[in-house]
């Protein structure tokens, strides 16, 4: 890992220390939620960092189907894999938010169902790469679906104007306008801190699979 990588590992980190300290310490708390909207700060920059990593994912796919240089498909599955972490912290965040706030941990309405799709379809992504006849095969077949996987996250974000609002349990997307000055700066601190931290995880992947892709070679 070079210098600038692991100033960015440690930048990273240090900010993923405050923006805890921060939540838990100088976050107001909403009537009728107090504590558990909290992980609001986590839940919510996970969402949008699981676009991003998954953004990534299909540009780099599609280079890679284009040039077939491996260079490509190395950053793809790089941000496959962390954009899918995200994922499934945003599957785990979201039902300790949502039991005190609704109820119950989930819900199947269609933002929740559509995450948990892209989700699975990334399982299969993962599954093709690893159980392909050839390493070239699981290459292009994975490329393919983190591009067709990509047409979900459109569906995720305006899931609550499709359906009609008797069928959404989410936020609407209005949430981060409405709120206060204060919880507006928290968010987007942490929303920069989980941002810097994914591609501090990316870098650092595809160091890894680089250097495992020579020692099999």
């Amino acid at each position: 890992m070079n210098l600038l990588n692991k100033i960015l590992v440690v930048f990273s980190l240090i900010l993923a220390i405050v923006n805890l300290i921060l939540i838990i310490f100088y976050s107001p708390l909403v009537p009728e939620q107090e504590w558990a909207q909290k992980i609001f700060y986590y839940h919510v920059p996970l969402a949008w960092n699981f676009f991003l990593a998954y953004l990534m994912a299909m540009i780099y796919s599609g280079l890679f189907l284009k040039t077939r240089n491996e260079k490509y498909d190395i950053a793809a599955l790089a941000w496959a894999e962390t954009g899918t972490l995200f994922c499934l912290l945003v599957l785990i965040t979201g039902p300790i938010w949502a039991t005190p706030i609704w109820g119950k941990p989930w819900t199947w309405e269609p933002r929740l169902t559509s995450t948990l799709i892209i989700f699975l379809i990334y399982m299969i992504y993962f599954m093709v790469r690893e159980f392909s006849d050839s390493h070239e095969k699981g290459m292009r077949f994975a490329a393919i679906i983190s591009i067709l996987a990509f047409m979900d996250v459109p569906i995720i974000y305006y899931a609550v104007d499709m359906w009609a609002p008797e069928l959404q349990a989410h936020p609407s997307r209005s949430t981060i306008s409405e709120s206060t000055e204060l919880i507006q700066k928290l968010f987007y601190f942490s929303l920069v801190s989980f941002t810097l931290l994914l591609v501090a995880l990316v870098q650092f992947r595809i160091k890894v699979e680089k250097s495992q892709r020579v020692e099999y070679v």
